[in-house]
């Protein structure tokens, strides 16, 4: 497997896999071309041989440029338990850290526990909220109304590379 920066090109077959990659969760709308457009160099994608297997969308944030935020990320279900999760993770933390970040940042929704234990294993902290879902702190409203979400973060100090 290689990692490398996505590129414009990537967008139309991760958009078409990403509903399936999400178990049949309407996703896909939350992805958009421009992340491709204009944050290639802090994007990435897991390749093997020619196929996309992962990918990683983040960027650094422009009101906050010590934060490395990561938007999107997704491991095609015949690619699981081979660590690509947080391959693209590292690549990620060495790219923000190049940048001058000091802290990579991330949200999930409060039921998808696999997330959040990712998260984790990775060393990420739970952000407190202003609510508690799932018996995790939620950020209420966060993404929308109704639209609770669980928000992390790693000083990039503290990420193994």
């Amino acid at each position: 497997m290689q990692i490398r920066q996505i590129q414009p090109s990537d967008f139309a077959f991760i958009s078409s896999v990403m509903d399936d990659w999400w178990g049949g969760r309407q996703v896909r709308h939350l992805l958009h071309r421009m992340f491709f457009d204009h944050f290639a160099d802090t994007g990435f994608a897991a390749v093997e041989g020619e196929e996309i297997v992962g990918f990683l969308v983040g960027f650094q944030s422009q009101s906050r440029p010590e934060i490395g935020y990561i938007h999107f990320v997704g491991v095609s279900p015949t690619a699981r338990g081979k660590e690509i999760g947080r391959s693209l993770y590292r690549r990620f933390f060495a790219a923000a850290r190049e940048r001058g970040c000091l802290a990579a940042q991330a949200i999930t929704s409060p039921g998808n526990a696999a997330s959040i234990a990712f998260h984790r294993r990775m060393g990420f902290a739970l952000l407190e909220g202003d609510g508690v879902e799932e018996g995790v702190p939620v950020a209420l409203d966060y993404s929308g109304p109704g639209q609770h979400r669980v928000r992390f973060s790693l000083p990039l100090a503290q990420a193994v590379f």
